[in-house]
């Protein structure tokens, strides 16, 4: 009768993910992993061919898990990107280290960059079509240029997400949503 294997593929994924989310993503090693999952690094490299097969399984269910979380955030602004904007905002706060690995140059594996990544865009407007949908919400609303919107809306709400990660941004959420409405308005011109 053949030994029943105790760590898993899932183990070591879901075991590298939360050790991501809690430690960042250059803290994610074979003996680290092994470490933490109760084991030797032989059951990684089994079900692995490499680190950077994990890394990028990692990178995978990260991008999944901020598809996830945008599309369960709740839907309170009346003012295109207001709502990706919030979102988006709320994510660096709350997964900052996910936040590190998804949107950010200092992502990168231990042993340099080796990870597949998405473009912020593709990571952004999801398969749902999220940046899409909110260009089109900017036309509707009488937006001459809802593309050029979209890049002064984006620089904006990727500047406040960055600061909330270096403690520099302290607005709540009240007050965020003013101010992507102001801005919104500003920029549109209405």
């Amino acid at each position: 009768m053949a030994r029943k294997e105790s760590i898993t593929i899932q183990m070591i994924l879901d075991t590298a993910f939360e050790m991501t989310r809690q430690e960042g993503f250059a803290n994610v090693t074979a003996r680290k992993v092994a470490a933490r999952a109760g084991c030797s690094t032989q059951p990684i490299f089994r079900v692995y061919k490499n680190m950077e097969e994990l890394w990028d399984a990692v990178y995978r269910r990260a991008s999944t898990f901020f598809q996830d979380y945008y599309s369960l955030y709740p839907r309170v602004g009346k003012v295109p990107f207001s709502n990706l904007g919030m979102a988006y905002i709320a994510f660096a706060r709350e997964e900052r280290h996910l936040f590190d690995l998804l949107f950010l140059a200092g992502g990168s594996g231990a042993e340099g960059d080796a990870v597949k990544r998405k473009s912020m865009y593709e990571l952004l407007n999801g398969a749902e079509g999220n940046v899409v949908y909110e260009i089109a919400l900017a036309k509707e609303a009488g937006c001459s240029s809802p593309g050029d919107l979209f890049m002064q809306m984006w620089l904006f709400i990727h500047g406040a997400a960055c600061m909330s990660l270096t403690g520099d941004y302290d607005l709540s959420d009240r007050e965020t949503m003013e101010l992507l409405e102001n801005s919104y308005h500003a920029f549109a011109g209405v």
